[in-house]
C-alpha cells in the first residue's frame, strides 16, 4: 500500500507499506563488516543525505538511487513481530544484530511507524546482543528499552556526526538532525551509561576536511562524552557517486576536477590520502583526550550488506 501524509515534515514523500516475509539478514561472507546478522526496517531514507553509501540498493526495487531514495521509503510494518519470530526459531543461535547499517532505522518515518520499540522488545526479550548506528535523535525516545536491553545484553550505540558546519548540514544531509543535536543524544546516550561511539563521517574532501573543521568537529565530540571516534573519509559507491556528483557540481564546481583525480574510477579516495586524514584526526582525538575506535569500528559502514530482494517483500 502506498501511503503520503499531509504533513511538512513529509511533503513530497510516499510510503509504501509491506509485509516483508524474513528480516534478519545474513551479511554476505564477502564484506568487510564486523558483524553476521542485520535488521533493516526501513528502505529508502529521508534523511536524504547526497553521499549514502545506500542509495544503490534502491535500484533493486526498479526505482532510482537519487530522489526516490530520499522520497520513496518502503516500510516494513511487520517488522517487529518477524523479529520476534524469527529469534524465537530453534535454528537462531543468538548472535549478535547490527542495524542502522544499511539505512537509519531512526529516519523520520520513525517518529510515525514505530517499528524500533517492538524490534527492541524483542531484542530484550530474548537477551539478543544489538547495535544500533544512526543519525536520528529520534533513538531517544526509546531510552528505556535501551537500557531495559542493557541489563540483560551487549548493547551498542553509535552516532555519525561528520561535521559540524551548518550551511554544509542544510546542503548535504538536510534531512537530519543537526550535528549539535546529534551530539546533545551523545551527551544524553552517555549521561545514561552508554559506550557512545561517535563515527566521524563522512569526512568530504576539499570541504569538511580542513585542519579547522576536524579540531572544532573533534573537540565538539569529545565535549559530549563521546567514548571513541573513528574517521571515515567519504566513499563513493554506484549510486551515491553519481547523486553525489550532481550535488557537487551543482553547490561546489570547481571542486568537480578535484573529485575526479581523487576517486578516478573507484569508489575509495587514495590509501595515502585516507591515511593523512585519519592521522589528523587520532592527533586532534589525543588532544582532547579521546580513546581510540575499537577494533572493526572505522570498518562498519564501508560494505553495507546485501538486503533482501523486492520480491521478498509483499505488498498490503
Amino acid at each position: 500500500m502506498a501511503r503520503t501524509f499531509d504533513t511538512p515534515g513529509f511533503a513530497g514523500m510516499t510510503f509504501y507499506e509491506v509485509h516483508a516475509k524474513s528480516i534478519i539478514n545474513r551479511v554476505p561472507a564477502s564484506s568487510r563488516m564486523s558483524f553476521q546478522w542485520t535488521v533493516n526496517p526501513y528502505r529508502g531514507c529521508g534523511h536524504a543525505c547526497s553521499y549514502c553509501f545506500a542509495r544503490g540498493t534502491h535500484t533493486y526495487l526498479d526505482l532510482d538511487a537519487g530522489r526516490d531514495f530520499d522520497t520513496k521509503v518502503v516500510v516494513k510494518v511487520n517488522a517487529g513481530e518477524l523479529v520476534r519470530r524469527e529469534l524465537a526459531a530453534p535454528r537462531w543461535r543468538g548472535e549478535h544484530i547490527a542495524m542502522g547499517t544499511n539505512v537509519d532505522p531512526y529516519q523520520r518515518a520513525e517518529g510515525r511507524y514505530r517499528l524500533m520499540p517492538r524490534i527492541l522488545s524483542a531484542l530484550r526479550d530474548f537477551a539478543n546482543p544489538f547495535s544500533i548506528l544512526t543519525k536520528g535523535t529520534l533513538i531517544l525516545r526509546d531510552l528505556p528499552l535501551l537500557r531495559q536491553a542493557a541489563q540483560v545484553t551487549q548493547v551498542g550505540v553509535a552516532m555519525s556526526v561528520g561535521f559540524l558546519d551548518e550551511r554544509m548540514w542544510r546542503s548535504v544531509e538536510s534531512g537530519t538532525p543537526s550535528p549539535r543535536r546529534r551530539l546533545d543524544a551523545v551527551r544524553a546516550l552517555t549521561d545514561a551509561g552508554f559506550r557512545v561511539s561517535v563515527l566521524m563521517a563522512p569526512i568530504l574532501p576539499g570541504l569538511t576536511d580542513t585542519d579547522e573543521s576536524i579540531e572544532a568537529t573533534v573537540e565538539a565530540i569529545a565535549a559530549a562524552g563521546a567514548a571513541s571516534i573513528t574517521p571515515i573519509p567519504l566513499h563513493l559507491r554506484p549510486g551515491a557517486r553519481e547523486w553525489y556528483a550532481s550535488w557537487l557540481t551543482r553547490e561546489f564546481p570547481a571542486l568537480a576536477p578535484h573529485y575526479r583525480r581523487l576517486y578516478g574510477r573507484g569508489s575509495y579516495l587514495p590509501k595515502e590520502f585516507q591515511r593523512e586524514v585519519t592521522a589528523r584526526v587520532r592527533m586532534a582525538a589525543r588532544r582532547h583526550g579521546m580513546e581510540r575506535a575499537e577494533p572493526g569500528e572505522a570498518r562498519q559502514p564501508e560494505a553495507p550488506p546485501t538486503p533482501p530482494e523486492p520480491e521478498q517483500l509483499t505488498l498490503l
